[in-house]
């Protein structure tokens, strides 16, 4: 999982931090933090298992050196280490096992050195050396074998025209059936289904975040976020309706900017009344995904919302997507609602109450229940059309982090399920 590098300093993170089984490993590595100007009280007793206990209430060190001799299986208890360290940490493991396979398996996990017992000061030397050149070397992303990041925002021009049951399906297909890293931010702080309609308890996160933007960052989002499957995670909440929305906004913005940088797609199910208070969300969005339906009202304000993208975000792509299509029912025809606007309609998603009766009743996603529909295939269509986009933007900067190749689901605890109790929009 992709995050963003983060650097020492005072009230940040340590430079380095050992944890060793035996003293005379330990006297090794402490006299060569002296000598590296470290601190030696950063080397502790005690092998992964420690190291595990004591990362978790502690952010990680740039440089981890840690002690795989009591671990049974070290592979496997890596992932618990991915799950308590601090994105970008460099981790050289010790151990006592001389075996060429499973040092190819931990430098396949993202381990950065592999050294066997007993240890030499050299040998110890030259690795940390390393690891430190590697911290400290520049990061320039490589735009030519990066992949894009693509934020899509789905704002429905009314209540109730379905736009968080598109939302859910988008971020589903572009996590299950194009396998892309996806987190969908439902920014519906008191009344959001995001988590509902995947069958999932939100979780705090996002009041977290609301109440302390300053904590947000790489291991914030790894630890807060909810995780629908292997390519999936949600951060949405279900705030008290006593309690008012008291933010400038900036915790959603550094939100985006974390997604940006541990995701290759974001979705944000985006309240309408959000582009009021917040109008700077849409700033670093490259698809808006205007969810609307073939009535009076709808027309109204969808000319509205086209207006003001076209004033404040100009440089935002504009899907129009009529949901709920009735044709023989509707207040307005497709040509009449066309020419009210003044723009196509990108695609009609067929009205469907059984498909959304029935995924309710599952608790999944409409796209994921209703595959055979063809509501369910003009969403498939959607999801295409936009991971494939050419809007989207390269994002530069760092892209490396601890155990990137380590598998995403390791990475977000796996949530309790919550019995769905309302129909689909």
């Amino acid at each position: 999982m992709n995050a963003p590098w983060k650097s020492g300093g005072p009230g940040g993170r340590d430079q380095f931090a050992a944890f060793l089984c035996d003293e005379a490993s330990l006297d090794v590595v402490r006299s060569l933090a002296i000598d590296l100007g470290w601190q030696s009280e950063k080397c502790h007793k005690g092998g992964l298992r420690n190291a595990v206990q004591s990362l978790s209430i502690t952010a990680s060190p740039n440089i981890l050196l840690v002690d795989l001799s009591e671990s049974g299986d070290p592979l496997s208890d890596i992932n618990a280490l991915a799950e308590v360290c601090e994105p970008g940490t460099i981790v050289v493991a010790v151990g006592q096992v001389n075996d060429v396979r499973l040092y190819r398996d931990l430098i396949a996990s993202g381990i950065h050195d592999y050294l066997l017992k007993p240890l030499s000061g050299a040998q110890v030397r030259d690795s940390l050396a390393q690891a430190q050149a590697v911290f400290t070397a520049p990061r320039v992303h490589d735009a030519a074998a990066g992949k894009q990041h693509i934020s899509t925002a789905v704002i429905g021009t009314r209540g109730g025209v379905g736009a968080s049951t598109l939302a859910t399906s988008l971020a589903w297909l572009f996590s299950a059936d194009h396998k892309l890293p996806t987190a969908l931010l439902d920014l519906d702080i008191h009344f959001g289904t995001g988590a509902l309609c995947l069958d999932l308890e939100p979780g705090r996160g996002l009041t977290d975040a609301i109440e302390n933007p300053s904590r947000i960052d790489g291991l914030f989002i790894e630890r807060a976020m909810i995780r629908a499957n292997d390519n999936l995670a949600i951060l949405s909440a279900e705030a008290p309706i006593n309690t008012p929305l008291m933010t400038d906004g900036s915790a959603f913005v550094q939100l985006a900017e974390e997604f940006r940088a541990a995701f290759e797609m974001t979705v944000v199910d985006m309240p309408r009344n959000m582009l009021i208070n917040f109008p700077q969300l849409v700033t670093d969005v490259n698809v808006v995904v205007l969810v609307t339906e073939m009535t009076l009202a709808s027309a109204r304000d969808s000319i509205r919302m086209l207006s003001w993208f076209k004033a404040n975000a100009p440089q935002t792509r504009l899907l129009i997507v009529a949901n709920k299509v009735q044709p023989a029912l509707a207040e307005i025809s497709k040509a009449d609602f066309e020419a009210s606007i003044e723009t196509k309609i990108d695609l009609l998603i067929p009205y469907d109450l059984k498909a959304a009766s029935m995924a309710a009743k599952l608790g999944q996603t409409f796209a994921d229940a209703n595959r055979a529909t063809k509501a369910g295939s003009v969403m498939r269509e959607l999801a295409r059309e936009i991971a494939d986009s050419g809007e989207a933007q390269v994002v530069s900067g760092p892209k490396a982090s601890l155990l990137g190749k380590i598998d995403f689901k390791a990475m977000i605890p796996k949530p309790k399920k919550k019995k769905a109790q309302a129909t689909a929009q």
